[in-house]
């Protein structure tokens, strides 16, 4: 298994997050982000116990492939 960076959020204060990452062994993606805590916007979701959510920013999209046309962006 191996973890690839595909992109972190350019605007991130020390360049530690918001990253998505992508992983070659399961074909899904990992996405580092801010944890949502706020109990209202937690309400809203069907979130299985063993499940979390971060946010991340819109602009982060880009390094998604499929967004991308099809292409990573080499970070």
């Amino acid at each position: 298994m191996a973890l690839h960076m595909l992109g972190k959020d350019p605007e991130s204060p020390e360049g530690k997050s918001p990253t998505v990452y992508y992983d070659d062994r399961t074909d899904n993606y990992l996405v580092q982000g801010w944890k949502v805590l706020d109990g209202e916007r937690l309400s809203q979701l069907d979130l299985p116990s063993q499940e979390t959510v971060v946010e991340i920013p819109k602009r982060m999209l880009q390094f998604f492939p499929e967004v991308n046309n099809g292409r990573g962006i080499d970070v």
